[in-house]
């Protein structure tokens, strides 16, 4: 029961990172968002959730982990419904900030618990391959209830959701989870901020560079503020007492690896789930309901993936699933780069979006337990944090990079494609192509896969890299699979 609650707040807290792309059209028309502003009703969250995580893991050390989940929980609950009710852009965006941060305190405290909950050993490693399967899954979900409250209800039930899941989650936590030892220690408020704040410019630089180029002011501006900004936060670490990111947890090699390779895996799943949206609803027409069950299949391929590396973590060690996960992600995405106009869901996108997820069922798992290794007791909540923040963090960056790539190749695939539109268009087509600067189809559709495809050679650039830190940096040592088949091993360090 303690696994049950843990795992439906994390479900509750990653689905929403997707639950809401399929209702975006719908959330423009109601709301009035402009096309470019949009794409903020995701990043809002995102880059709240990702900046704030590493604070909400440390809240957790020093006021007790079930009373900081229980409060996030519940913050989140009640950005939920002021979301759905919001009647105005500002009003939509305040709320997606404030789920944000009731995310990431909800969150980093969750994973902690099952640290402290289950023994080290066989349960734990079933506890984490749980917890694991629904982070990564949790993407598919959502699109499949966003698809089923958008065509069913509206748009505000993809908020209204979350409502009565959070509130049954708070009232069961008290019951089912012990309240974890309380640390001393005080909050990095001025980490918290320098690192979010940083890591939003350098999102929108590279957001902004894929609308108006990398010579625009603005975007070098946006580059210029996040280096100074994330120059400081390191500063105020190396300087502060008690860090919001204890620097030397990457004196660890492992763990240092891990968290470069959940960064580029990250960057991936993101993409995966945002340009294979776009092509399944705007290139098959899929209608919202469709596209979500379309996505169905991850979240099973990913849980299969997830048990088959926690069954046999503790005879291999983490290492192989690292890799050969990483391979798997690479393998799928360099697939999804021949998809064209002519692509068919089951020719096209189903085997390869099956291949990715069996990897990155396997790799969560694995960095989930690598991560947590050899951590103490009081900076429980500082690994997990890190970890969830490196994976947020670098999907919102991977995203951005992503977009920016598929940016570069529509516009000159769109060069192509708008003089032959011209020779074949007919007066009233040319009218409404000067009035709006959208093509129809087919022309269309031939300039979002030509971006599209650019957009997975790069990430499965990021899932190779991934690859190559898990076989260069990686090591697993005989202790390690002494604790994970429940053995004592050395202590943390």
């Amino acid at each position: 029961m303690a696994l049950l609650v843990i795992a439906s707040c994390q479900l509750m807290v990653v689905l929403d990172i997707t639950i809401v792309n399929i209702a975006l059209p719908h959330i423009q028309s109601s709301l009035e968002f402009s096309t470019t502003s949009l794409s903020w009703v995701v990043n809002a969250y995102t880059l709240t959730f990702g900046g704030l995580l590493l604070l909400g893991g440390r809240a957790g050390d020093i006021l007790g982990r079930r009373r900081v989940f229980i409060f996030g929980v519940l913050l989140f609950v009640l950005a939920s419904l002021l979301g759905g009710f919001a009647q105005n852009a500002g009003q939509l965006l305040g709320a997606r900030a404030l789920q944000g941060v009731g995310g990431a305190i909800a969150s980093p405290t969750a994973l902690s618990l099952v640290s402290t909950t289950f023994r080290e050993g066989p349960e734990r490693n079933r506890a984490f391959g749980v917890f694991a399967a629904v982070s990564a899954g949790g993407g598919a979900i959502g699109l499949l209830a966003g698809g089923v409250l958008v065509e069913w209800l509206n748009w505000r039930w993809v908020l209204f959701v979350n409502v009565p899941i959070g509130l049954l989650i708070a009232l069961a936590t008290p019951r089912w989870i012990k309240e974890s030892e309380r640390h001393p220690g005080h909050f990095d408020i001025t980490g918290a901020l320098t690192s979010t704040a940083g890591m939003v410019l350098l999102v929108y630089g590279f957001i902004r560079a894929a609308q108006e180029g990398w010579r625009d002011a603005l975007t070098l501006a946006s580059f210029a503020g996040a280096v100074v900004l994330l120059a400081a936060f390191i500063l105020i670490e190396r300087r502060s007492k008690q860090p919001i990111t204890p620097l030397h947890m990457f004196a660890d090699r492992n763990r240092a690896g891990t968290y470069g390779i959940m960064l580029c895996l990250a960057a991936a799943i993101f993409g995966m789930f945002f340009f294979l949206t776009l092509f399944v609803q705007n290139v098959l027409g899929y209608s919202p309901l469709a596209a979500g069950l379309a996505f169905l299949p991850v979240s099973a391929v990913i849980a299969v993936g997830a048990g088959l590396a926690s069954r046999f973590l503790p005879v291999y060690g983490p290492k192989p699933f690292m890799v050969i996960g990483a391979i798997l992600a690479a393998v799928g995405l360099a697939w999804l780069t021949l998809t064209d106009v002519h692509s068919t869901y089951a020719g096209s996108v189903l085997g390869p979006m099956l291949v990715f997820s069996l990897g990155m069922g396997m790799e969560f798992v694995s960095l989930t337990l690598m991560a947590l290794s050899n951590v103490s007791t009081p900076e429980t909540g500082a690994a997990s944090g890190l970890l969830n923040a490196t994976q947020q963090v670098g999907g919102s960056l991977g995203l951005s990079i992503l977009v920016t790539m598929y940016g570069t190749a529509s516009t000159n695939e769109a060069d192509k494609q708008v003089p032959a539109f011209l020779q074949q268009a007919t007066p009233a087509e040319r009218i409404r192509f000067e009035r709006t600067g959208q093509l129809p189809k087919p022309w269309s559709d031939e300039i979002l896969t030509a971006g599209i495809s650019a957009a997975f050679i790069m990430a499965a650039i990021f899932t190779a890299v991934a690859a190559l830190i898990a076989v260069i940096v990686i090591q697993v040592r005989p202790s390690d699979l002494e604790r994970l088949k429940g053995g004592a091993g050395p202590g943390p360090m």
